[in-house]
């Protein structure tokens, strides 16, 4: 039961959703993630951890970046079902289609800049 309370958590707040969606097409940093919506670092990073601890994201450290992405075949059923019905249900979402006309122009920017951007803040 344990799982299942962590996994109807993690899909219970607006900002998991949109970083969820926003990973849906490719592996994403913690800096393209923040500059996608707008959000402090320590707020994404907080959200991820939800997520990665409910089995919803996969996660991987590569030099001082942290990559996200959504988890493979081998991941619970569960996980992937709620991730096919989170991408069903969103699909014409308004702001979901604004996170992926953002995503566009954040991934034109070189994670190196994003992050030393960031880190001024």
């Amino acid at each position: 039961m344990r799982a299942f309370v962590n996994l109807t958590k993690a899909l219970a707040d607006a900002t998991r959703l949109r970083l969820l969606l926003g990973l849906r097409r490719q592996e994403l940093c913690v800096c393209q993630l923040t500059q996608l919506l707008g959000l402090a670092p320590s707020t994404v990073s907080r959200h991820l951890s939800i997520l990665y601890q409910a089995g919803l994201v996969d996660a991987r450290k590569a030099g001082r970046w942290m990559f996200y992405s959504l988890p493979g075949k081998e991941a619970p059923a569960a996980a992937r079902a709620a991730i096919d019905w989170v991408n069903s249900s969103l699909r014409d979402d308004p702001r979901i289609a604004e996170d992926a006309r953002r995503l566009k122009q954040v991934l034109k920017t070189d994670k190196a800049v994003l992050c030393k951007r960031q880190c001024r803040r």
